[in-house]
């Protein structure tokens, strides 16, 4: 067994039934038409080389970030975990948090974005509209403005709906695309191909122990990341003294 061929792949909780991997922006997490490999099977292959597994190995996707996205995703390791994070997930009984960078300072700090998703498979792309149309998904998320540097705005997101591209196309519409996300209306793109979006912390009850799983991911080894992670941590010193 070589675990040298999964040095780049981040695994931040693992126990015998789910695993939780710090997806890389870039990485697909099922297959697709590129023929990439997928991130499933990078963690499926992990699993069978590093418990000499033989024959298939079982891993489940129970949800999915964009390519350009970072951060935290859950595979299901046995098909009891699978069937119940799906319930869990349809119910909405998994919370998510994100973090979302922007040039731009939102009119609000903090505030409910509510509106209508139509997904366009031609493109590949999402719009939002403020009334319902025919095809469109209702959708909506809560964000609060959680730090700032020079030039950039750290927003921290929390999802209601699942829609697809939902926190990009939404908080574009209200003037703050995220950062790098040309496909939105930044200006500009990541040298890395990646958008300034991440899947920061996920919280729910292990499908199976029962117990709290409370995870968080880091952020990326970057100067604007960590410039924006070091104004939270500022802020929350602040606070505390106060």
């Amino acid at each position: 067994m070589d675990m040298r061929n999964f040095a780049c792949m981040e695994v931040i909780y693992e126990d015998n039934h789910i695993i939780v991997v710090n997806k890389r922006p870039g990485e697909i997490v099922q297959g697709d038409k590129t023929g990439d490999t997928p991130l499933v099977e990078t963690v499926r292959q992990y699993i069978k080389e590093k418990y000499s597994k033989p024959g298939n190995v079982f891993c489940g996707v129970v949800h999915r970030l964009d390519r350009p996205v970072g951060g935290l995703v859950v595979f299901a390791k046995t098909s009891k975990a699978l069937a119940r994070l799906n319930e869990m997930f349809r119910k909405g009984e998994v919370k998510k948090t994100y973090w979302a960078v922007t040039r731009n300072e939102p009119k609000e700090t903090c505030g409910r974005l509510h509106g209508y998703i139509t997904s366009v498979e031609r493109n590949n792309k999402s719009y939002v509209s403020a009334e319902p149309k025919e095809g469109a998904k209702e959708a909506a998320l809560s964000y609060r403005l959680i730090g700032r540097s020079e030039r950039f705005y750290l927003l921290e997101v929390n999802l209601e709906t699942g829609r697809k591209h939902q926190i990009r196309v939404q908080l574009a519409s209200v003037g703050c695309p995220v950062k790098g996300d040309l496909k939105y209306g930044d200006k500009r793109s990541n040298p890395d191909g990646s958008i300034s979006l991440m899947a920061r912390r996920i919280e729910f009850v292990h499908p199976v122990s029962k117990e709290l799983i409370d995870l968080t991911a880091p952020v990326p080894d970057d100067v604007v990341w960590r410039a924006l992670e070091e104004s939270v941590r500022s802020e929350e010193r602040r606070e505390s003294r106060d």
